[in-house]
């Protein structure tokens, strides 16, 4: 599948009329989040497989050349772990203990040198410059606040740093879009994943300076390579 890459910032796509509808408008807490992960983690780690053929070139194009001590953000099962280099010091966090369970048999599995904690996204327990990258895949869908989220990865990278995502969201094939608005409602009540984001305006509204990005699977993938500040 062919992908487009843009450099030197973001681009602000148009909002359906109906925006007051967006499921973002009535985020799910932080409790309820960690309840459906709970539910749903042994599933996300059974079929990891089909992730990774839907998802894993885009991963690895953005995370196979991180270096330093490197976050992962919302870190799930440990999806991204296989695509890391091996001489990282990784350390995961997620605000679900049984997605972090999953993620330690990965840890293992990869023989990756790294450390886990339960932790919210937008409170990272971090001090300032951190971390010399900070990367995410499929999370500021889930966020309840998406921008709190990417300013707390800002924050904790060091000035010169890179902040690395994998994201998904609206397609730009009409048809494939119309459905996903249709279904917003339900898929966020069901998986509380906002489906029909606009990555690029997350981005864009977190303040973050985008060096590269790139689109690609019918516009449902976007990729971010931003310089932390």
């Amino acid at each position: 599948m062919n992908s487009t890459r843009h450099s030197e910032g973001t681009t602000h796509e148009q909002r359906a009329d109906d925006e007051s509808e967006y499921p973002a408008n009535r985020p799910m807490s932080v409790t309820d989040i960690r309840a459906s992960y709970a539910e749903y983690a042994d599933w996300m780690h059974r079929f990891e497989w089909l992730d990774r053929l839907i998802t894993g070139r885009y991963r690895r194009d953005r995370f196979g050349d991180v270096e330093g001590r490197v976050l992962d953000v919302a870190c799930g099962t440990g999806t991204n772990f296989r695509y890391l280099p091996a001489d990282v010091d990784l350390v995961g966090i997620d605000i679900s203990p049984d997605m972090l369970a999953k993620a330690r048999e990965q840890l293992t599995r990869f023989e990756v040198n790294g450390t886990l904690r339960e932790m919210d996204a937008q409170a990272l327990e971090f001090p300032d410059d951190s971390f010399d990258t900070v990367i995410s895949a499929l999370s500021t869908c889930t966020f309840p606040d998406p921008v709190a989220a990417l300013r707390e990865m800002e924050r904790v990278c060091k000035p010169g740093g890179t902040i690395r995502l994998v994201e998904h969201g609206r397609s730009t094939v009409g048809p494939i879009a119309r459905f996903q608005d249709w279904r917003a409602d339900a898929h966020y009540e069901q998986a509380g994943c906002r489906w029909n984001q606009e990555p690029r305006e997350v981005v864009a509204d977190a303040g973050l300076t985008v060096r590269d990005t790139s689109t690609g699977m019918l516009g449902l993938i976007t990729t971010f390579d931003v310089a932390a500040d």
